[in-house]
């Protein structure tokens, strides 16, 4: 695993895959408030569609997490790549609100910037059959690496938005870029057709629900529901609207920071592989996690865009090392045959909770242009951390015993 030649071809698909899709996600959460704005929807309203399309998310992940013992890894992975060129489709042809939030709802939208769609349970499943424990981590921070490095590309190219703008109407542009998301979800339809057959295998007993596992997995989705509750209120497209609002900048502006923020956590996710080594996976999750929320917090106080630019590089050095350890530490500590269901599980209460922040969060932004949402998020991820630590600090994965 040392580096992509080493891979599996299977482990490379789910790569290319999440490449793509990190993409579209990554300039999508940025046009989605711009796109509504100029339909003549406000901040509530963005907050509506973000929660429905959050909530979509999270009801289809747990129906999945009900029968994904059952359903080919391979087939359940295709159908979510045609559900991803329908949205976007859907929203390229359509402008009523109430449809576009039926859409939302059914499809794969995803207004935060990061994964929070049916396809991470699956794939998850796919990586830890697929390697070796001892790989298993470096594997997931190489996923969530390409996962943030092209969903910064995404974000910078939404200023293509901006740029045209005097020679191509913005409407026009944002249906393209729409359509485009369509076709990133074919791409990932094709590439996992090749998928082998060794995805549905990786041990001798078949997938099953929750047995053994179910109290830790339990606890640890009552757990990362309140992170996720948290991260639901900072959203890309609500922080969007507030650095809009906060500072009067453009879209072009607020991509660029995207860019280098999302560049910052794709370069953390390496430095979370050695520290695991070193600390253990839960004492890396908490002490890079717990001061990334301080920094969200002092961003809402930020008196100069720059500050505020500054603060968010801080919080994005730090905040997303716990994407790869969590992610490792929920395969190690399930057995084998458990984890399709674990990993639905565990991101179930995670959307479910991020679908309805939104909502709250663009409520906020009505009624006062300070960075409420920030402050709120910052200190339910500080409560997170510590009663992580406070829990599970002695279940131990197997490479650390």
């Amino acid at each position: 695993m040392r580096s992509s030649q080493g891979l599996p071809p299977d482990i490379k698909r789910v790569l290319w895959a999440r490449s793509l899709r990190a993409f579209g996600d990554g300039y999508i959460a940025i046009l989605l408030p711009v796109h509504l704005s100029r339909l003549g929807y406000d901040a509530f309203g963005v907050g509506l569609v973000s929660t429905a399309s959050l909530l979509g998310s999270a009801l289809l992940t747990l129906a999945l997490g009900l029968v994904a013992y059952r359903i080919p890894r391979r087939q359940a992975l295709l159908a979510a790549g045609l559900l991803m060129a329908a949205t976007g489709l859907g929203f390229a042809g359509i402008e009523a609100f109430w449809p576009l939030l039926v859409i939302a709802f059914v499809g794969t939208l995803n207004p935060s910037g990061g994964d929070v769609s049916v396809f991470l349970p699956l794939e998850h499943t796919v990586v830890s059959h697929v390697v070796a424990d001892e790989d298993r981590t470096a594997v997931f921070a190489r996923y969530s690496f390409v996962g943030a490095f092209f969903g910064a590309l995404g974000a910078l190219s939404v200023g293509v938005v901006d740029w045209l703008a005097q020679v191509v109407a913005p409407s026009t542009t944002t249906a393209a870029l729409f359509v485009l998301y369509g076709a990133l979800g074919l791409l990932t339809f094709l590439l996992y057709r090749h998928l082998s057959a060794r995805v549905e295998a990786g041990t001798d007993a078949p997938p099953a629900p929750l047995g053994p596992s179910r109290e830790i997995v339990y606890r640890l989705a009552a757990l990362f529901s309140v992170d996720a509750f948290g991260g639901g209120l900072v959203i890309n497209a609500l922080l969007t609207i507030w650095l809009s609002e906060r500072f009067g900048i453009g879209v072009a502006t607020i991509g660029a920071i995207f860019f280098v923020t999302s560049l910052c956590s794709a370069a953390s996710y390496f430095a979370a592989v050695p520290l695991a080594q070193r600390f253990g996976l839960i004492n890396t999750m908490v002490f890079t996690h717990l001061p990334s929320s301080v920094f969200l917090i002092l961003t809402a106080f930020a008196p100069t865009i720059w500050i505020a630019f500054g603060l968010l590089i801080l919080r994005s050095l730090l905040s997303q090392m716990d994407v790869p350890t969590r992610s490792s530490y929920v395969m190690a500590v399930v057995r084998p045959e458990e984890r399709p269901a674990a990993a639905s599980v565990t991101a179930v209460p995670r959307s479910l909770a991020s679908a309805l922040a939104p909502l709250l969060s663009g409520w906020l932004l009505t009624v006062s242009p300070f960075g409420w949402p920030l402050v709120l998020a910052g200190t339910l991820k500080a409560a997170y951390d510590l009663t992580l630590l406070r829990q599970f600090s002695a279940i131990k994965p197997p490479e650390e015993r």
